[in-house]
């Protein structure tokens, strides 16, 4: 089964390697227990979207992607 963030990522047209790899060790990070397959989607939109307006670091990525998209 493909990580939601890999699914999303590859949607979104990011390829790199890296980037991918960046956007993994997010994703891992916001984990919860007993997260739906739902929430896991959301949480992947929102790592892509911030990543996609310019959140490159992966700290602040991680911040701002915990609160939920226009917050």
């Amino acid at each position: 089964m493909m990580m939601p963030i890999r699914g999303k990522a590859t949607d979104a047209g990011i390829f790199n390697t890296s980037e991918l790899a960046l956007l993994g060790r997010v994703f891992d990070r916001l984990k919860v227990e007993g997260q739906t397959p739902g929430d896991g989607d959301a949480v992947a939109s929102r790592i892509i979207a911030n990543y996609m307006a310019g959140i490159k670091d992966e700290d602040e990525l991680l911040a701002l992607s915990k609160q939920a998209l226009g917050r």
